[in-house]
Parts: structure tokens; sequence; C-alpha cells
């Protein structure tokens, strides 16, 4: 009888827990992370003067999700205000943290106005609000410890005089290509070897533990092509060098354990090709990066049938 009623127990523990795992969970546990389902934030990572006098406000996003990637095309769901709702942003969301992916340039009498960027994705409306508060005044040496280029504990000396990398691209801006059909990309990039080349520290080091309580990563001078805009799926040859936050042990990404910069072309060349799987207009963005600051130029290219 014992015995029976023991078992029983079980098989009625058993059907519970597959019914929870079934179920879609109605609110986020924190700390908790969910590979899809979630929203994405957008997030106003500060502003700086240009030397025209003109202020550039830094935006990024945090998509919740560690795996979905989303689509939210320019309009009620993807709007900046005032203005025109296109002011520039992506319309693609990678999965996590995503830092200063785009700016807007507003006048040096902006004063006490703000830009408004919403987003509203899985049921979910977030806003970032852009202002010119002193609090939220960056220069270069805070984007590089955000990025992680001073290391672990930030401030690292051979980011001292950084530059930004050049980038060039090579051919149209604007191409038309069909479906299924590769489109070539070329990019010069060239830097000046600041910061150093340095790889993200071994798994299980003392270092990569000291690395998960502030922002690290690997540096030394890296490009990237990625989708910026457009809903289908884009496949590059070679595969390319993750443009997020993508911390798990060993992707192709400059924050995960153990990986470090490979070298760049020997002419400072690198091609590229894309091909797409579905028709529509793209924007393909190319990011060359050092690790701690980076330039980005787009190619759009209508794919048709």
């Amino acid at each position: 009888m014992t015995k029976s009623v023991f078992g029983s127990w079980i098989v009625l523990l058993f059907a519970g827990l597959l019914s929870l795992n079934a179920q879609q969970p109605s609110f986020n546990f924190p700390g908790v992370q969910y590979p899809k389902g979630q929203d994405v934030s957008p997030t106003f990572d500060g502003w700086q003067t240009n030397p025209d006098g003109t202020i550039s406000m830094w935006f990024g996003y945090y998509n919740r999700n560690t795996e979905e990637e989303i689509d939210l095309p320019i309009g009620v769901d993807n709007k900046i205000e005032p203005g025109e709702a296109d002011q520039g942003q992506p319309t693609h969301f990678f999965p996590r943290r995503n830092r200063f992916v785009y700016r807007i340039r507003v006048p040096k009498d902006f004063g006490t106005r703000e830009l408004v960027w919403t987003l509203t994705s899985h049921g979910t409306t977030e806003r970032a609000y852009g202002t010119l508060k002193p609090d939220y005044f960056i220069d270069d040496v805070v984007i590089m410890n955000n990025f992680g280029a001073g290391g672990a504990g930030g401030g690292l000396p051979d980011t001292i005089g950084n530059k930004a990398p050049t980038l060039e691209i090579e051919g149209a801006v604007s191409r038309s290509v069909g479906v299924g059909q590769p489109v070539t990309l070329v990019a010069l990039a060239s830097d000046d070897g600041k910061p150093k080349s340095r790889p993200m520290p071994a798994p299980f080091s003392q270092l990569a533990r000291a690395s998960r309580g502030t922002p690290n990563s690997a540096t030394g001078l890296r490009l990237s092509w990625f989708v910026y805009r457009g809903t289908g799926e884009v496949s590059f040859d070679p595969s390319q060098i993750k443009v997020w936050e993508d911390y798990r042990e060993g992707e192709n990404s400059p924050w995960s354990a153990g990986w470090s910069t490979p070298p760049p072309p020997a002419d400072g060349k690198w091609t590229t090709r894309a091909t797409f799987s579905e028709p529509g207009t793209y924007v393909l963005r190319c990011l060359v990066h050092d690790g701690g600051l980076m330039s980005y130029k787009d190619v759009t290219v209508v794919v048709n049938r």
C-alpha cells in the first residue's frame, strides 16, 4: 500500500514538472535568463560634444533574451520623438546588451529638450530618454571602459590616446541582388595600434572570474558585417565575429572567455559575401572595432525574388 502511494506521488510530481516546463512564465524571476519571449529595452548611453559644437546622443539597447533576435520595423513599435520616427535606429535587435549602437546629432543649443526612443516588443513598451544632463556626459575613456577595453578593472594605460579605427567601403552604398545570390562586400580598415591586442582570460582562470563583475573584452583590430535592418535570414561567408556581448564560452565573441582577435588581413582589406534568404530591403552595417572605439558604415541592399 505504502509503495503504491509513493509511486503515485512520483508520477504526479513528474507530471507537474512537465506542466510547469511547458508553461510560459507570466512574470520574470530576477536573475533568470530566458532564451526567448522577452522584450527589448532601449537605452540612452550618454552624450558627447563634437568638434563643430554639435552634440552626439548615443543610444543602445538591452534585449532580455539570450537567443531570440527581434525585428521591429520603423513605426509605432520603433520610433524616435520628437521629429521623424526614423532617425537612424536599428530595426533588427540582437540578444543581450548592445552598447553605443547609433547616435543622433543635435544642435549645440539643444538645451533641456529630450529625445525619446520607444520600442514595443512582446506586448511591452519601453522608452529611453536622451537628455543633456551632466550625469550623462561621456568621452572616449568612458566608451572604451564600457566596451571592456580597459580590462576587468578598467583604465588599462594602453587605452590612453586611442583613436577610432578608419573604415572605407569599396563599391556602391546601394546595391541590388536576387534571393540566394551572394553580394560581395569589401572593406578597408586600419588602426593606430591602441590598445594593444589582448585576448580574453582563459576559462575558469582567476582573471576570467574577475571579468564577470565589470565589462571586459578582447582588444585588437576586428571587423564584422551584420544585419542592421531587415527581417530575412542573411548568411555571411566567412562567418562574422559577434557584435553583441555574448559571454558564453566557445562563442565567436570578443566577450567570450579565451577568445582572441584574429590577425587582420595583411593588406587591410576584408572581403565578405552575404547571401539573402528572403526578398526585401536590408541595411548591412560594417563595424570596425579595436576593442575600445569603433567606426561604422552602412550598405543598403535591395533583394529581389
